[in-house]
């Protein structure tokens, strides 16, 4: 399929073009972590039982931390890569390809799981499809149709990023203003009119999980928060990036929060959460489809909405797939082979193609397990920790390495500090304390999580072999980083977004660094 499409190494000069613009980006980032929601409600319910709420809370006081440091990190440098990028600067280039993978594997996974929940929410309407399964062999309960479903949807997708990111951010920004006005109705009439307190109070007190199923849900509970690594996948398709992505990423970082735990508190004085673990796939349909008056169009607009909104998280997927191997070709930890734009779309089509195709496989292979959605969401929790983990150290190790790099937001809690060479650093303390956090659920993921803990170490382990092979057949260093001009490229990036108030800002930083270095070999 990859030999049917012209494709060219873009030429000096031609980047990704920047058509993403403040609602776009915050739609990136919504379209990923507001469809979350429609995923993990059931799943997490179905874990944590009573504690649902306390699940999400608690997984949502990491993602706040997380996202703070993503947006300092976006917002500082603006490229395509995200996580891996931000590593690979900070720690070095096997660190970063660690990150990369771990990323990459939760976007194939993204395109995956959304995929087959964006079907199951169709299935609402068709149940047949959900419950016809066939026998394989050793392999029972297949549901080939709904399979079917959401393969037809990943190569919808996979057509619709080679088009081009404009297409794309498009159909976010439509569909998830709609989405937004429909998840904030479905909480406010659940709690004015069908929200009975003493039913959450008596699953709060009798029916509480065990430690074990707390750390199972509350892992699984990240997931309803990714998204923000999608809006610094896109920050090289920004326009303004130093101002929109803070602005994006602080709304996002509220408003999802506030719609996770609001959407399991309102789920849970509605309707038992034994009812919530049966439709799994479908749970935001079902709460919609019991509330009093609009209860019978509630449903089924939950139910389409649901659809839609998890295809827009697949989309998302993709793009940020596509987007984080271009930046890995860039930094010469995969084959430039990925770098090739396509000639008329200028989007990394190879990469799009490829990595689109293995979310295909990923979707095959967990129809042949009990639980499709199960085996997804198991691998998702378990990329994602690793990846902030790394990314929470690279943001600490950045402030020491790289404190000319100007930073138009910041962290919040820091201390500062004065180096011997006079340069002052600000230390993050939220860096450190999101990093304890993102530990403890990478902690919970490997305990609680059979196929995580086994599955995910394989996929990296595979790609370092990748790695290996490919640094030592380019005469690269394997275990120290190649060259790479950080200054030049941050000043290209800033030229290139157009940022020349921090543009001028990095280079009086940078010739002040240089007078004081003057400064020190004269009085050696």
């Amino acid at each position: 399929m990859v030999d049917q499409v012209a494709v060219r190494s873009p030429p000096e000069g031609q980047s990704l073009r920047r058509d993403v613009s403040v609602w776009g980006s915050f739609m990136w980032g919504f379209a990923d972590v507001g469809a979350d929601i429609y995923a993990a409600l059931g799943l997490v319910i179905a874990a944590t039982m009573g504690a649902a709420p306390l699940a999400f809370a608690a997984a949502g006081l990491v993602y706040i931390m997380i996202g703070l440091a993503y947006t300092e990190l976006a917002s500082t440098y603006p490229v395509a890569g995200g996580g891996q990028y931000y590593v690979s600067r900070g720690l070095g280039d096997i660190a970063g390809f660690i990150a990369g993978s771990a990323l990459l594997l939760d976007y194939t996974i993204d395109i995956a799981l959304f995929a087959v929940f964006s079907a199951g929410y169709v299935n609402f309407f068709f149940p047949a499809i959900r419950n016809f399964k066939v026998t394989l062999g050793p392999f029972a309960g297949i549901a080939p149709l709904w399979a079917a479903e959401s393969f037809v949807l990943i190569l919808l997708l996979m057509w619709l990023n080679v088009r081009g990111v404009r297409e794309s951010s498009l159909l976010n920004e439509l569909i998830g203003a709609f989405g937004l006005v429909v998840e904030a109705g479905l909480i406010v009439i659940g709690l004015v009119f069908a929200w009975n307190p003493a039913l959450l109070a008596d699953q709060w007190l009798h029916q509480f999980p065990t430690l074990n199923q707390f750390m199972y849900g509350s892992s699984l509970a990240i997931i309803s928060y990714v998204g923000l690594e999608s809006i610094s996948q896109a920050a090289q398709e920004t326009r303004r990036p130093a101002t929109v992505i803070p602005r994006t990423s602080i709304g996002l970082i509220g408003s999802v929060f506030l719609f996770a735990v609001f959407f399991s508190i309102t789920a849970l004085g509605i309707l038992p959460w034994q009812e919530y673990a049966k439709d799994v796939d479908h749970s935001v349909a079902l709460l919609a489809h019991r509330l009093p008056f609009v209860g019978p169009m509630a449903g089924p607009l939950a139910a389409l909405l649901g659809a839609v909104i998890l295809l827009i998280s697949s989309n998302t997927g993709v793009m940020g797939a596509s987007r984080l191997v271009y930046s890995m070709s860039q930094l010469n930890l995969v084959t430039p082979w990925f770098r090739a734009v396509h000639p008329r779309y200028r989007t990394p089509v190879r990469s799009i193609l490829i990595f689109s195709g293995i979310g295909l496989v990923e979707a095959v292979l967990a129809f042949l397990t009990p639980s499709a959605v199960d085996a997804l969401a198991n691998l998702y929790a378990f990329g994602a920790t690793l990846g902030y983990t790394l990314v929470f150290i690279a943001l600490i190790t950045l402030r020491f390495k790289d404190p000319y790099s100007p930073r138009p937001y910041r962290v919040p809690l820091n201390v500062r500090w004065k180096r011997q060479d006079g340069q002052v650093v600000h230390i993050p303390v939220i860096g450190f304390l999101g990093l304890v956090g993102v530990l403890i659920t990478l902690g919970e993921v490997v305990l609680t999580h059979p196929l995580g803990r086994i599955a995910g170490p394989c996929w990296v382990l595979v790609c370092l072999a990748y790695y290996v092979t490919y640094r030592l057949r380019r005469r690269l260093p394997v275990l120290r980083s190649g060259p790479h001009s950080w200054e030049e490229q941050q000043r290209a990036v800033l030229k290139d977004a157009e940022e020349y108030d921090l543009l001028e800002a990095y280079e009086f930083g940078l010739a002040q660094r240089d007078r004081q270095r003057a400064r020190g070999q004269a009085h050696a």
